[in-house]
């Protein structure tokens, strides 16, 4: 291996950076020095994951649970809120399918099929921190999911987490309503329905801590009383550290939600983008 070729693995596994364009690696052609970049750097990062993992205690499944009627239960509620009845379980299907859980088992199958490197080294950062190990950049960081694209991965911390208001299959679950068309999910589509919800942009992490507030003080709490107490706990010591996301707006949206008969639509109309109306040309 070549200089060139063993500060780009060391670049990579501490930063998560590459060239864009791959001249130092092997190959006629650019695919072909796309594909070995490709290669080298993926398996440099499963080899890495695999030396930081070595004597850690992976966190465990309860046992005998099931994961697909685990995320269809947790996600449910959320589902059935904001989708109408005859959509509900063609929605479900789909999120059965998106969420993926991290373990030792399935760890380095789903580094390698990772098309991009830079969700690969995320990934890998993810599971790292869940094994209570600092993550390729040298740092211990506590997030237990993220979502790409069509799918939320979500660590098996998640299951002893402390946070009585974080629900993170709830939260990543949330984000694939808008990278998910509709067509995709067997479900009738337009030019003006394209994605499954649709979500303004800059609202997006608003809406999912705001969906996995919601789910949680509607599990915790049975009466509009003990919600508006669950509410007050939540704004006080739990609302998102987040900058993507305003806490203050997200606790005056989960405010109107636990008024309403239907939250979940409340928080919906309160994340999506402004109507477009016409414009009237005013003249003199």
């Amino acid at each position: 291996m070549g200089m060139m070729q063993a500060a780009a693995i060391r670049r990579y596994l501490e930063a998560g950076e590459y060239d864009a364009s791959p001249r130092a690696w092997p190959g006629e052609h650019y695919v072909d020095q796309e594909h070995a970049q490709h290669e080298a750097l993926k398996g440099a990062l499963i080899a890495e994951v695999r030396r930081l993992a070595e004597g850690t205690q992976p966190p465990g499944l309860p046992e005998g649970l099931d994961l697909t009627a685990f995320t269809r239960a947790r996600a449910a509620p959320m589902v059935r809120g904001l989708f109408p009845a005859r959509e509900c379980e063609a929605v479900l299907r789909l999120l059965e399918r998106s969420v993926v859980f991290l373990t030792a088992e399935n760890i380095e199958r789903v580094l390698t099929e990772q098309t991009w490197l830079h969700t690969a080294w995320d990934l890998a950062h993810l599971y790292l921190g869940s094994l209570g190990r600092p993550g390729l950049h040298g740092r211990q960081d506590c997030i237990l999911g993220l979502s790409q694209e069509k799918t939320c991965f979500v660590t098996l911390a998640y299951f002893t987490a402390q946070d009585r208001f974080a629900d993170f299959v709830v939260h990543e679950a949330a984000h694939i309503f808008h990278n998910w068309k509709r067509e995709y999910a067997g479900l009738p589509h337009s030019r003006t329905r394209e994605w499954l919800l649709a979500i303004e942009f800059r609202k997006r992490e608003t809406f999912a801590y705001a969906c996995e507030a919601y789910s949680r003080i509607l599990a915790l709490g049975r009466r509009r009383s003990e919600r508006v107490l669950l509410l007050e706990e939540y704004a006080a010591s739990a609302a998102p550290p987040d900058e993507r996301a305003d806490a203050a707006e997200v606790i005056d949206i989960l405010r109107g939600a636990i008024a309403a008969r239907n939250g979940w639509k409340r928080i919906l109309a309160r994340c999506a983008p402004p109507r477009r109306g016409r414009r009237i040309a005013l003249r003199d």
